[in-house]
């Protein structure tokens, strides 16, 4: 159909959809809407069916149950550890990405010459197109000898000496694989998501804002602490969570620097395990139909129960943003 056969509509009317090509674009964006929640109902109820034996079994004690034992006929199962383990791991990533992230945007909006944001931006983006498996591979024989050799050799006797957090540095475990060397493979990972928000979110600030600070005799620090952050703060809060959901699904990276014992970590440098990372040692080698297979359904489903909590925080925080 031309352009030229087309009738404009009166002034002040809407044309009504009545073409058969509007009719299918419109059930094609309709369908393509609802196939997302069936998928994600589906999903639910996937893990949901899958884990309802082990539910059955061990009650709400399945939760917080710190014993994980998949021989035959002394099967007990409980998920507190892997719990504890992917909670852990993830916030202490948000604590060392994030302060990292906050210097990167800052640099990039108020600091860097014009020629330099686009190879630094780009760089940012690339860590975040990195398979997670290469990140394992590379935590496994860079990330977990340094923090073996350079943190816990040369300086985990002066760290376990500080009055009331020492014995957050005081362990047995000595091969390297631990909870510090996870965190900081996560926050490796999660950096690009926190930091393109924040460099996105500091560049929507209106510049008469930062202007009329400056002009007042503000400093680029006082500015960015007295207008950036508070004018920025929903979002950038917003992008943390954002990272933090991603942190807390994050599977092959953590299997291979966490060490997959199952006992909860006392100290920093100590050996546990997260609900990733069970799943992923431990489905393939699990038969049809049984109990431990259901306690690894369970466990997918309450590792979905905590990422959707997290999603949607950092959803209400951006509400304000979205509308």
């Amino acid at each position: 159909m031309s352009a030229s056969t087309i009738k404009a509509p009166p002034i002040g009317a809407r044309r009504k959809p009545g073409e058969l090509g509007d009719k299918i674009f419109q059930w094609m964006c309709v369908g393509a809407g609802g196939f997302v929640l069936i998928l994600l109902g589906a999903i639910i109820v996937t893990l949901f069916l899958g884990g309802l034996p082990a539910f059955e079994r061990f009650g709400a004690e399945f939760i917080w149950g710190t014993i994980w034992d998949p021989v035959e006929g002394q099967e007990e199962f409980g998920a507190g550890v892997a719990i504890l383990g992917t909670i852990t791991s993830s916030v202490l990533a948000i604590i060392f990405a994030v302060p990292v992230a906050f210097g990167i945007a800052f640099f990039l909006t108020e600091l860097s010459p014009p020629w330099l944001k686009r190879p630094i931006g780009t760089a940012i983006e690339l860590l975040a197109a990195v398979p997670s498996i290469i990140y394992g591979m590379w935590g496994l024989f860079v990330v977990v000898p340094f923090v073996q050799m350079h943190i816990q050799f040369a300086f985990g006797e002066q760290l376990a000496a500080i009055p009331l957090v020492g014995f957050l540095f005081q362990s047995t475990n000595f091969a390297g694989t631990s909870l510090f060397s996870a965190a900081i493979v996560l926050a490796i990972m999660i950096l690009p998501f926190i930091a393109a928000t924040m460099r996105d979110v500091f560049d929507q600030v209106p510049p008469v804002y930062k202007e009329s600070a400056y002009g007042l005799g503000a400093t680029r620090w006082e500015v960015m602490t007295g207008v950036v952050i508070p004018y920025t703060r929903i979002s950038v809060v917003g992008g943390i969570m954002l990272g933090l959901g991603r942190a807390l699904g994050e599977t092959m990276a953590v299997t291979f620097v966490i060490g997959n014992a199952n006992r909860i970590a006392t100290s920093l440098f100590d050996s546990t395990t997260t609900i990733a990372s069970v799943i992923a040692m431990e489905f393939p080698e699990s038969l049809t139909g049984s109990l431990q297979q259901s306690a690894l359904f369970a466990i997918g489903f309450l590792l979905f129960v905590i990422s959707f909590l997290v999603l949607a925080l950092s959803r209400y925080l951006l509400r304000p943003r979205l509308k």
